[in-house]
């Protein structure tokens, strides 16, 4: 027999009365259905349509979480327990509706008379479940980009812009190394001055990369005199690519906007795209789609930090979960905050002012110590800081210089840091975090600290990396010994970290089955394959709609 659970109202209202199941757009994992079988509203069977949705948002038990079989649904379930507010009753868009505010400031967008624009208006408006779950993970962000938007004078469209580049996926990474829900390759990222070292990569922090992508397309819309469709080319396809289609032009008397340009196919798709989308935003009536009706009031709170921090201690201090920490701070690579900054982390907006009072009560996240190195010939700053995985601005604060100039033989400091013993009553906590960076992150790069006992052969297998490795990334010759408590740096590629069981043939593509709400898109991103592999390998094209149940070849290569 099944149980019934009722439906309680959504948390976040749209324009149409239509019912809509949370539980069928919510992809199911582990926990979820241990949980369900806790509370009796599962049978063998499986799971009923109208079940209780706050069983499926609530976290399992901390006994639990550390064995969790699917990181996205954890954090895809923790964002939708952030974003819940209270339903606007009235069909009526309230007068500080987000999407109004944003609307009211667009500059760009081509509704009429672009078929290319049409052509995605419909691509998006007749996608309301992927576009559900976008906005999903846009939802706690978007008041601060809409506020930068607004405080910057910036196009209104401009906040639709990561749904183009990444689906508001702070975790997407593309086959190009882009990095982030902007998309950033990390030579831009660092020239734009976001940190990336072993303890964060700011391309993948909501809050920080917002602002430096701003900058970025200020910048480019700067370079090409105001021309918001050359500034969104050069911000996809490289400003210098640009630059010279247009010289190429002016020399051979053609006509200069994107639209005449030799431009890659992705560039000239890449336009229409985002154009597109805001036009649909602007009038959604033709389509299924409905403009969200969210209140335009922040759902989180940006905290600055006195330094270097252990999240885990702060999390569990504040009534944090560890999922709910990852998911509005995907540019943590540890449970520590990066020793040269940037000192911020993002919370709950309802959590702020416990996390204000826990600060001063923890312990050092980290522990500062120095060691001194001759510069060489050829050594620069920005080498040794990529050498020894610091950054220049610490390089610089340490030794107390005001610019680059280095003299050969001359010592420099370089700052470091010593991890102190973690807190074994949140041994789960850390369990948990570690599981869920693992597969989140498409590399993992980060400081291992060697136990009495341990040798580059033990840490080697451990890793499932070779000695010869471990020696290089960090500069250690064949007669250097370790000892207990030196900090190690390995890299862990994801195929390494999402290595297949051994039963399981590395040759023969395995089978996933579609669960509701699931797009190509979002099984590639699973399974560390392509979307072009995933249609190749199926027979899809990009138009292909999957139904639940369905039978998906993965290409051998994925998970």
């Amino acid at each position: 027999m099944i149980m019934n659970c009722t439906l309680p109202s959504e948390s976040i209202s749209l324009r149409s009365d239509r019912p809509r199941s949370i539980v069928a757009r919510l992809r199911h994992g582990l926990w979820p259905v241990v949980l369900w079988l806790l509370i009796g509203c599962a049978t063998l069977g499986g799971i009923e349509q109208a079940a209780e949705p706050e069983a499926l948002l609530q976290p399992p038990p901390y006994y639990l979480r550390a064995q969790l079989d699917d990181p996205f649904v954890a954090v895809e379930a923790a964002m939708k327990r952030l974003v819940r507010v209270p339903v606007i009753e009235s069909d009526d868009p309230p007068t500080d509706d987000i999407w109004g505010r944003l609307i009211n400031q667009y500059q760009f967008a081509e509704c009429n008379g672009n078929p290319d624009a049409e052509t995605w208006t419909r691509w998006f408006g007749e996608r309301e479940d992927y576009m559900e779950r976008v906005l999903g993970r846009a939802r706690p962000w978007i008041s601060d980009i809409a506020s930068e938007l607004e405080q910057r004078g910036m196009p209104g469209e401009l906040a639709l812009l990561p749904i183009v580049e990444s689906a508001y996926d702070p975790f997407a990474y593309s086959h190009g190394r882009a990095s982030g829900a902007w998309q950033f390759l990390e030579p831009t990222a660092r020239w734009l001055g976001l940190e990336i070292n072993a303890w964060y990569d700011g391309r993948r922090d909501v809050y920080a990369s917002t602002r430096a992508a701003l900058d970025y397309l200020q910048h480019l819309n700067d370079r090409f005199d105001g021309d918001w469709d050359l500034a969104l080319a050069a911000y996809n396809g490289g400003q210098g690519r640009v630059a010279r289609a247009i010289e190429a032009n002016h020399r051979n008397g053609r006509p200069t906007d994107w639209r005449a340009l030799r431009l890659p196919r992705e560039t000239r798709a890449y336009i229409p795209k985002l154009h597109g989308l805001a036009c649909l935003f602007a009038d959604p009536e033709p389509y299924p789609f409905n403009v969200p009706v969210w209140r335009d009031e922040p759902l989180i709170a940006h905290i600055e930090l006195p330094g270097p921090i252990d999240v885990v201690q702060l999390a569990y201090q504040s009534d944090i979960e560890i999922t709910e920490l990852v998911a509005l701070n995907p540019g943590l690579n540890g449970h520590l905050t990066s020793p040269t900054g940037p000192h911020h982390l993002i919370v709950p907006s309802d959590r702020a002012a416990r996390v204000q009072d826990a600060l001063p009560t923890l312990s050092p996240g980290l522990i500062k110590r120095h060691h001194e190195i001759t510069v060489q010939s050829g050594d620069t700053l920005s080498g040794l800081a990529q050498r020894h995985d610091t950054s220049v601005r610490a390089l610089r604060e340490a030794n107390q210089l005001n610019g680059d100039l280095l003299r050969v033989g001359q010592s420099l400091r370089l700052p470091g840091v010593a991890e102190p013993e973690l807190n074994p009553a949140l041994a789960d906590r850390y369990q948990e975090l570690a599981h869920l960076q693992q597969r989140l992150l498409p590399t993992r790069r980060f400081q291992h600290r060697v136990r009495p006992g341990e040798s580059l052969w033990t840490i080697a297998q451990r890793y499932d990396v070779s000695i010869a490795d471990l020696r290089r990334w960090n500069r250690l010759g064949s007669n250097n010994l370790i000892r207990p408590g030196q900090q190690l740096l390995v890299h862990l590629e994801a195929s390494v970290a999402m290595t297949p069981s051994p039963s399981v043939s590395a040759a023969a593509p395995q089978q996933h089955t579609v669960r509701q709400g699931e797009s190509l898109w979002v099984i590639a991103r699973r399974y560390n394959v392509s979307m072009q592999q995933l249609m190749n390998t199926n027979n899809l094209n990009g138009d292909s709609v999957l139904q639940p149940g369905q039978r998906i070849s993965i290409p051998a290569g994925g998970l």
